[in-house]
């Protein structure tokens, strides 16, 4: 009886050795597609390491520059673009597939529920398709993360602050002399975003990290954060609606905005024209320029620990 149970346990502890060796060696660009959906993200491998957050002869809120050490990822190669974000505005939350308590509990998700349609144009008339989406609050943007999470059976969430500037550093994002050839910005973007993909794509082949939209990241603001940040995988857990971070700067901002360490935040007044009350969760009137991209762990987390992930992001909404 006792060599039974042994070997059961053994064949147990192989089966899951298997399974987190089988996790940690897959790591290549791969294409992500939506079941019953003709949409696709592309997402690009990210090997981690040590970098240099913040600048020195920055602002002070980029001070002071410190030693980060970041996990390996996979990030969106492009900004999420209208056509992805109304799969999941208009998606049918009635159907069976959100109902599977089963599928719910595997992603750490209690209960999923779709945005609530826009009450006007929310492209402001700069065109959809391949345009990158805009005006979605941070916390629509989650929501988004936790139905693609559902829809794939992977967990996909926000980028950390942390996780955004490493890609744009160590894609040499902001070293190209001429900022013309990566980003859309106040000085070459005719007061509008334009399509994905039609800059340069920085050294890891993501595309649009600097200009076209300001991208939401996870962490609360915080100007004093980076004196003291922890070294391994940061994230400042938000505690407050106001003010959240995004970051890479935007079609309205001048240069000196649309760069790998320029910090940006929120804004109650995103919201001023807002005839609801009260003003939704979903979405912004006066925000044309903030979009988002995802990112995807190398290692799935277990299911807790997704869980209070989901708690902890949409803190204070």
């Amino acid at each position: 009886m006792k060599m039974i149970i042994l070997k059961r346990i053994s064949f147990l502890l192989l089966f899951i050795f298997n399974y987190v060796s089988a996790q940690s060696s897959y790591f290549a660009d791969y294409t992500q597609s939506l079941n019953d959906s003709i949409i696709s993200i592309d997402m690009v491998a990210v090997e981690g390491g040590h970098f240099i957050m913040g600048n020195n002869n920055g602002k002070d809120d980029e001070k002071p520059a410190h030693d980060v050490l970041i996990d390996d990822f996979w990030m969106g190669k492009y900004e999420i673009t209208w056509a992805q974000y109304d799969a999941f505005v208009y998606e049918n939350f009635d159907t069976s597939e959100y109902q599977d308590s089963s599928k719910l509990e595997a992603l750490g998700i209690d209960a999923l529920s779709g945005a609530t349609p826009p009450y006007v144009d929310m492209s402001f008339n700069m065109g959809k398709g391949d345009a990158p989406a805009v005006n979605m609050t941070q916390y629509a943007a989650l929501m988004f993360c936790k139905w693609l999470s559902l829809k794939t059976g992977v967990f996909y969430r926000l980028p950390t602050e942390a996780e955004w500037e490493y890609a744009c550093k160590k894609g040499n994002t902001d070293k190209i002399e001429d900022l013309d050839q990566v980003a859309w910005y106040y000085e070459n973007s005719l007061d509008k975003y334009e399509k994905r993909g039609t800059r340069k794509a920085n050294d890891l082949g993501i595309h649009d990290l600097l200009g076209n939209v300001s991208e939401w990241v996870l962490d609360q603001y915080d100007a004093t954060y980076y004196e003291k940040a922890p070294s391994d995988n940061p994230w400042n857990k938000p505690t407050t609606l106001y003010p959240r971070v995004l970051r890479g700067g935007s079609w309205k901002d001048t240069a000196e905005k649309v760069c790998c360490n320029a910090r940006q935040y929120s804004r109650a007044k995103w919201k001023r024209r807002d005839p609801q009350i009260p003003k939704s969760n979903w979405w912004h009137t006066d925000a044309p320029f903030v979009g988002f991209r995802v990112v995807r762990p190398k290692v799935q987390p277990p299911k807790d620990v997704i869980k209070s992930y989901w708690l902890e992001a949409i803190e204070d909404f």
